[in-house]
């Protein structure tokens, strides 16, 4: 069964990552342009804790950071951390699991800080386990997704940071919350050569579930098995609707079955890549966002494709310049008034 969340109407909203290192200047540009479903912003120009994954690696049982990598040391003994996780998650101990200086979450931090109560829902974005996992490998070059004893730990522990987000942005009076687990390694589902299977994501999602909330939902900005992301019922799905829109469509029974539940789709119809940007106007991208929305108004009504979808850009906005991602910001905001004048 879906965690439904507010209907966003088509509201505007984010991807996580911004390019700013100033997390008021960040956050202003969040709430000025995403007024109710508002992104807690990561800053990884900022500081390199807060780039994907290194952001949520701080309790990662024998985890070594180097500069800016990351690896497993199997030399350490890490068991005593690793039950210490398992019981942290049996027993809800999410505040263990807090960022221990404001150097990983300095936007979260920034973000906790404003009366949110007039917002709809607030959105916090988590590395996945298997784009995690698959990211970070071992002294043998091995990623730590292949151990399936450590993938468990590993989802549960990004689960109780999850956790520890969303309860800092609940503290600003948000009615909601939306916990998105970025996963852009998702596109290696069903291949032969990683070895991940939907069984493992499956599981992973039950402990996000057990632990969160509010919403929950999943990013993965390349091309995947969608069908089963929708099977998993998750609150949203958040992808790159600019590249995959043609893709995505052909779950199209899936889709409008999830719609009908109360499933919510965030088409990033607005490219993240600044190249593809300024090739672009707002007019043309509202028209491919139109074009998408007559393709499944066939199987749907289109009230209900509305009620139930949100604008965003297709990905994270960290690779972009500063006055670039304010104006990719601002043309997500533009396409959702243009939505909401039809």
């Amino acid at each position: 069964m879906i965690r439904t969340i507010p209907s966003p109407h088509s509201a505007s909203s984010g991807v996580g990552s911004l390019p700013h290192t100033d997390p008021k200047e960040a956050c202003d540009l969040v709430l000025a342009f995403q007024p109710e479903y508002p992104t807690a912003p990561t800053l990884p120009a900022r500081t390199p804790y807060e780039a994907i994954i290194t952001r949520d690696a701080e309790y990662l049982p024998g985890g070594v950071l180097k500069g800016n990598s990351l690896h497993l040391d199997r030399s350490i003994d890490f068991s005593l951390a690793m039950e210490q996780i398992y019981l942290d998650f049996m027993e809800g101990n999410y505040e263990n699991h807090a960022p221990s200086h404001e150097g990983y979450a300095g936007g979260y931090h920034e973000l906790a800080g404003r009366d949110l109560s007039g917002v709809v829902c607030t959105k916090v974005q988590v590395t996945g386990p298997v784009t995690f996992g698959l990211t970070i490998t071992d002294g043998d070059r091995r990623p730590i997704a292949y151990d399936a004893q450590y993938f468990d730990m590993l989802s549960k522990m990004l689960a109780l940071r999850a956790r520890w987000y969303e309860s800092l942005i609940g503290k600003t009076g948000t009615p909601d919350t939306l916990v998105i687990i970025d996963e852009p390694y998702f596109a290696a589902l069903g291949s032969s050569v990683m070895q991940v299977d939907n069984g493992m994501v499956e599981a992973s999602f039950e402990d996000f579930s057990s632990l969160i909330q509010g919403g929950i939902g999943f990013h993965c900005c390349s091309n995947t098995d969608w069908g089963f992301l929708i099977s998993l019922g998750p609150s949203c799905i958040s992808f790159d609707a600019y590249a995959y829109a043609t893709e995505f469509l052909l779950y199209k029974d899936d889709i409008v079955s999830y719609l009908e539940q109360g499933g919510v789709v965030a088409w990033g119809i607005v490219p993240a890549e600044v190249d593809k940007f300024e090739k672009e106007s707002t007019s043309s991208l509202f028209e491919r966002y139109l074009a998408i929305r007559t393709a499944l108004s066939e199987y749907i009504p289109v009230d209900l494709f509305d009620a139930q979808a949100m604008i965003t850009p297709s990905c994270g906005l960290r690779l972009a310049d500063v006055s670039s991602s304010v104006a990719i910001t601002k043309t997500v905001a533009e396409i959702t008034g243009m939505v909401r004048a039809l």
